[in-house]
């Protein structure tokens, strides 16, 4: 049968029917999205990478992701050994209490059994001097009936006084005994006991870094170690691509460059993206380049033009861009424009 014969009845081929369906189909998905009017922009899509690094050194232990993995806030990314940072945080603690133990010290009076043992003294010397009091008295008596040389009054009067100063001191040593240190000592070790603290958190601080987790949600684009290998402190272990860095770079001739403005409206369009994704611009050069980094396009070699930016206004049209992917940028319609 010739291609475009009729069978019998009137009735087309299905093959032919068929192909004439699947043409309507196409023909009117065309019409529903016609070509974008007005100027168009060559450029590609561009991520702003976070390069993640621990602020200390040591061997990577565990390695938690694989290149090419989503990663959530919190997630842990990877840890390196601390047998060292667990050593100074043991020491830290410990040099912390002794520190925080002195400092109370110096605000307390002596011990109970101290303050008893000087008691005790005093109470010894009072007896004394009340026995010195009565042999004065009774030499004096001597005296008087001439029974003594004045010598004897003399000596025993001297032996009252020590006596008596006796008292005095051990009376002051147990007043003593209850005030805590001088101000200054007790300054000095509430001073130490703050920067045995500061230490203490600074090796907290190191200890913890050990460990590094995601801080916000992206993709893991690089791994530059494996477990096993040294890493320097500030030394990037992962670049990870947080899923609201992802951006749009074109380049825009200068005659459409006065047309545009921060925060207006544009339409990303890509191979195989689906829908137009509306974006806003963010960055709009200040000079001019001869030849864009990237281009797709050779009528634009050789012309001046100026890098514009936008990034996509919806988190999920962000994650259907992905860096170096080729990007037709359009003003978007009034209605959208801002």
């Amino acid at each position: 049968m010739r291609l475009g014969s009729v069978m019998p009845g009137g009735a087309a081929p299905r093959a032919g029917r068929g192909w004439v369906i699947g043409l309507a189909g196409l023909l009117s998905l065309s019409a529903c999205q016609p070509p974008p009017a007005g100027p168009q922009w060559s450029g590609y899509a561009e991520g702003d990478t976070t390069y993640l690094a621990a602020p200390v050194a040591g061997r990577v232990e565990v390695m938690a992701v694989q290149e090419g993995d989503a990663v959530q806030p919190g997630q842990l990314l990877f840890r390196l050994q601390g047998t060292l940072e667990h050593a100074s945080q043991r020491e830290a603690v410990a040099r912390e209490a002794v520190a925080q133990a002195q400092a109370a010290d110096a605000d307390k009076g002596r011990r109970r059994e101290e303050l008893a043992v000087s008691r005790a003294q005093l109470q010894q010397a009072r007896r004394q001097a009340e026995l010195a009091q009565l042999d004065l008295q009774r030499q004096r008596e001597l005296l008087d009936r001439q029974f003594v040389a004045r010598s004897r009054v003399e000596d025993a009067d001297l032996v009252l006084r020590q006596a008596q100063a006796r008292v005095a001191e051990l009376e002051a040593a147990v007043d003593v005994a209850h005030l805590p240190a001088r101000e200054d000592e007790r300054r000095a070790a509430r001073a130490s006991a703050e920067a045995a603290s500061a230490v203490q958190a600074q090796s907290r601080w190191r200890l913890d870094e050990t460990v590094q987790r995601a801080v916000l949600a992206g993709r893991v684009q690089t791994r530059f170690f494996l477990p096993g290998e040294w890493v320097n402190a500030g030394q990037p272990v992962l670049a990870v691509l947080p899923d609201g860095q992802r951006k749009a770079r074109f380049f825009v001739p200068e005659a459409d460059l006065g047309a545009l403005k921060l925060q207006q409206a544009v339409l990303l369009r890509c191979d195989g993206c689906g829908p137009p994704m509306a974006a806003r611009i963010s960055f709009i050069a200040d000079q001019a380049e001869y030849t864009p980094p990237v281009i797709y396009s050779n009528a634009q070699r050789a012309k001046l033009v100026f890098m514009v930016e936008a990034r996509p206004e919806k988190a999920a049209d962000a994650l259907r861009l992905h860096p170096g992917q080729p990007l037709d940028v359009s003003p978007a319609p009034a209605a959208t424009a801002p």
